[in-house]
């Protein structure tokens, strides 16, 4: 049925008299806030952001009212935190304060508030517990998976040599051979790159992380109730991410028929067999919608951010072709041509090490990061930030911060070399996030973005199709992350 023009009037009146309400109800509420912006009724500060660039608007507004300052999406209140001193304080000196999980709406309607990523309190901690235990069994900074990631780096680099030097765009056989090594750590097995459900997934997937960080993503988050009524690219979000959830319990499916409590081979099996374990505990959090909801989890970040990451490297490296000789220099001296570069590798490659720290500073895959929120009534630089309340840390303000890094709206490696350009470590590096939500995968991620981007860099040079100057590194989108816009490029034999 459509509304009409005064039904639609009266159901934005009504909705604006419920803002009023809400936001006067809000102001009553115990607190001391840092200061911000004014908000308006329903709106909040929204007018205030630019929604295609979130990170870069919620910069610009603590260049006026500091480093942590009070913002109003929609009806939400967010504490906002810009710049490494700030962050710093709340997710590493006060962790446990800052440990909570805000309210993210978009993501709250896809998993109920499971598995890893949304889930809070003694649930989180028990499940982020065993997460980190079995990923570390199943091989996590050992020998055994970097092994599948090597394998899988020369599936990518047959890959490559097969265009021919021919001009392709990276995007999706970057997302096969990342993908294919966390379906190893969950799955207990990898797909042919030509798989025509693998094709599906990894573009499942790769849609869904550019709709989440446009603008109809956020929007959702701003205004979930009237934005769930509404037609739009984001309700594809949700049938995507069914698609997905349908892919993974069929895979839960298949282990539970051929399950053998004595012989875990993969995260399924681990977590099928602390279900057995624990099924007489009516309290236990393990169980099947959980095991679902953590593997997508797991299947989603271990796919999305490593990928998005080495599509920035590639297009930074084809932009600035000075580092991109100097990296092949420092794997020929290294490495050499004709072995399999190993993590080992790693400690005498410093160069090539901060060109890769200096990718994930510069390129922000993550620019904003999840709400955190506050577990306990906590005071927080001289403000009283009651518990529950939505905080957001701005891990683009901390790579950004010119306090940290001499010059940071430039891509220079240097950032990380020190004088005698030996690896320097910078405490300002957050692209896994910090403090107690740190990103659990980090270790893996650490190992794929090394061997991929070594495998690659042995055996090709990537030359663009377009003049350097015309090379575009700004996102594509940025919200929830930064997309690089697409690109084509050769892949040259060395």
């Amino acid at each position: 049925m459509e509304l009409t023009a005064a039904t639609l009037l009266l159901l934005l009146l009504g909705l604006a008299c419920l803002g009023v309400c809400l936001h006067r109800k809000g102001q009553q509420k115990r607190g001391e806030w840092p200061p911000g912006p004014r908000p308006l009724p329903l709106l909040g500060n929204l007018l205030q952001l630019d929604p295609k660039d979130m990170a870069k608007s919620l910069l610009t507004l603590s260049e006026r009212y500091g480093p942590v300052y009070t913002l109003h999406l929609g009806l939400q209140r967010v504490v906002v935190l810009c710049g490494y001193q700030a962050v710093k304080e709340a997710l590493v000196d006060q962790a446990e304060e800052f440990s909570g999980r805000g309210d993210v709406p978009l993501v709250f309607r896809l998993t109920q508030g499971n598995g890893i990523a949304l889930s809070n309190g003694e649930k989180w901690k028990v499940l982020r517990r065993f997460a980190l235990q079995t990923l570390r069994n199943l091989g996590m900074g050992r020998r055994s998976l970097e092994e599948r990631i090597q394998q899988e780096a020369r599936c990518l680099v047959q890959e490559l040599a097969q265009t021919q030097a021919a001009p392709f765009d990276p995007t999706f056989l970057i997302s096969r051979a990342v993908s294919n090594v966390i379906c190893s750590v969950v799955f207990g097995d990898r797909f042919e790159y030509q798989d025509g459900s693998f094709l599906t997934l990894v573009g499942l997937i790769n849609q869904n992380f550019q709709l989440l960080s446009s603008p109809w993503g956020q929007l959702y988050n701003i205004f979930p109730g009237l934005m769930s009524c509404v037609p739009g690219p984001h309700n594809r979000i949700f049938e995507n991410f069914e698609q997905l959830q349908v892919f993974v319990l069929e895979q839960v499916k298949m282990h539970q028929e051929s399950f053998d409590p004595n012989c875990p081979r993969d995260f399924i099996d681990c977590f099928l067999l602390k279900m057995e374990q624990e099924n007489q505990d009516p309290l236990s959090y393990f169980h099947t919608e959980t095991l679902v909801m953590t593997t997508h989890n797991l299947f989603f970040a271990g796919t999305e951010t490593v990928s998005t990451t080495l599509r920035y490297g590639f297009l930074l490296l084809m932009k600035y072709p000075e580092i991109q000789a100097k990296v092949h220099a420092e794997i020929d001296q290294v490495i050499g041509r004709h072995r399999s570069p190993s993590v080992e590798d790693r400690s005498r490659m410093p160069y090539t090490d901060a060109v890769i720290h200096e990718v994930q500073r510069f390129g922000d895959v993550i620019p904003v990061g999840f709400l955190n929120a506050v577990t306990r009534d906590t005071r927080f630089r001289g403000f009283l930030l009651p518990e529950g309340t939505n905080v957001l840390p701005l891990l683009f303000s901390v790579h950004k911060d010119p306090t940290q890094f001499k010059d940071p709206a430039t891509f220079d490696p240097a950032h990380f070399l020190d004088p005698s350009g030996g690896f320097r470590k910078q405490d300002a590096f957050m692209a896994f996030s910090t403090g107690k939500r740190v990103c659990l995968g980090e270790g893996l991620a650490r190992m794929e973005l090394f061997l991929f981007f070594t495998s690659t860099l042995q055996r090709f040079a990537l030359s663009p199709l377009a003049r350097l100057q015309d090379l575009d590194v700004s996102p594509l989108v940025s919200g929830l992350g930064n997309v690089p816009h697409p690109y084509e490029f050769r892949a040259v034999p060395r």
